[in-house]
């Protein structure tokens, strides 16, 4: 990862420990074990883009499992949830507008010459590769769907 993200994380850490801020302190901290786990897994530091994935997939988890709790009415851990989630993508790229995603689909689909559900992989493996950390991929996939589908 690079060190500036890293940097950023430990400064940050150390930020709401002086502060006093337990729930922020354990969410960074559940940060920085995601981090460390993957690279005590794959043996090397991560990379930018391996950074961004890592966060995404957290950035993930938290949205189904706020879905989750939600549907088993735990607003306790709901609330919990979002703010780790909120904390999650602070530190990824911008998050693109619906509006942006619409230009990048309509791109998409138009130079790849998708025309039906078959070209679906083509279009989502395009997309992927542009808005990697930018936009929630499911959104992406959906409004792909709603394009493609007759």
């Amino acid at each position: 990862m690079s060190t500036l993200f890293k940097d950023r994380l430990n400064d940050d850490v150390k930020v709401a420990l002086k502060a006093g801020e337990k729930k922020k302190l354990r969410a960074l901290r559940m940060i920085l074990a995601g981090v460390k786990q993957f690279e005590v897994d794959h043996r090397a530091e991560l990379d930018d883009d391996e950074s961004i994935a890592l966060l995404t997939k957290m950035a993930k988890q938290r949205r189904e499992s706020i879905s989750q709790f939600d549907a088993a009415g735990r607003d306790d851990l709901v609330a919990t949830e979002r703010f780790e989630l909120d904390l999650i993508t602070g530190y990824l790229p911008q998050q693109l507008t619906d509006a942006e995603i619409d230009l990048h689909v309509e791109s998409a689909l138009s130079s790849t010459g998708a025309t039906s559900m078959r070209d679906m992989g083509k279009v989502m493996g395009r997309l992927n590769d542009e808005l990697k950390g930018q936009a929630d991929m499911g959104a992406v996939s959906a409004k792909v769907k709603s394009r493609l589908s007759p």
